[in-house]
């Protein structure tokens, strides 16, 4: 018995996201003296939009 779906079409139906997802690291001085990196995903439109995120 052969299948319905077969992969090709599972990824052919999927709709395709139009946003990009960037890892974004600030360095911030703690109160000691070192430093820290907060790391986190932000999502985005476009990818010229990277230099408006603060």
């Amino acid at each position: 018995m052969a299948k319905a779906i077969g992969f090709a079409d599972k990824l052919k139906a999927k709709k395709k996201d139009s946003h990009v997802n960037v890892k974004l690291i600030k360095a911030v001085k703690s109160a000691k003296g070192t430093i820290k990196f907060n790391e986190k995903f932000v999502r985005l439109d476009d990818i010229s939009k990277v230099v408006d995120i603060k």
